[in-house]
């Protein structure tokens, strides 16, 4: 029996004209798949909003999906207005994966598949560990946990982790004033 995992496919956009579409930042590079009609997404709060509640769902059927002007938007079957759509603005959405699944771009990563690898700088230096993925809503950031006990959040883009080995179980950071060493004047 396979096992699955949930994986962060998109984020709720503003909300689409009166009848409760909305438009959604993908994070996967197969969104028909992802949002294919029928498909029922989890839904999960980003740290610092408004929790589950009246007119925040935890889940969400796809109802339908169309492309305009080269963003996607979404029906979802729960969300009938604007006034719902607006309500579930910000929440991120999660699909079941099998536990085996990989992402097809050898560009993308599923968060499971990050959290847990060493992390060193580009010249060899040990960080840390990848503790967790925190999906905001301009970039997702890498939590490593330092040796001495330390929380650095790092911006997942390829400029700051150009390297990521997942069969290495190991990830590159580029080290920049202040983004793993603190700087003289943080240290006090």
């Amino acid at each position: 029996m396979s096992s699955t995992r949930e994986v962060v496919v998109g984020r709720v956009g503003k909300a689409h004209g009166i009848r409760g579409e909305v438009s959604v930042e993908p994070r996967t590079d197969e969104p028909e798949r992802r949002f294919a009609v029928g498909s029922v997404l989890a839904t999960e709060t980003p740290a610092g909003t408004a929790p589950h509640g009246p007119g925040r769902p935890a889940r969400l059927t796809v109802d339908g999906i169309r492309w305009h002007q080269g963003r996607l938007l979404v029906r979802f079957a729960e969300i009938g207005d604007r006034t719902a759509a607006e309500s579930v603005r910000g929440l991120v959405l999660v699909a079941e994966v099998p536990d085996d699944e990989v992402p097809d771009d050898p560009e993308e990563f599923y968060d499971h598949q990050i959290v847990g690898l060493r992390v060193l700088t580009t010249d060899g230096d040990e960080v840390g560990t990848v503790e967790s993925v925190v999906h905001g809503a301009a970039q997702d950031l890498l939590v490593i946990t330092t040796p001495d006990a330390r929380e650095v959040l790092v911006p997942f883009v390829s400029a700051l982790v150009p390297e990521v080995d997942v069969a290495e179980g190991r990830l590159l950071v580029a080290d920049r004033p202040g983004l793993i060493t603190p700087l003289d004047d943080e240290q006090g």
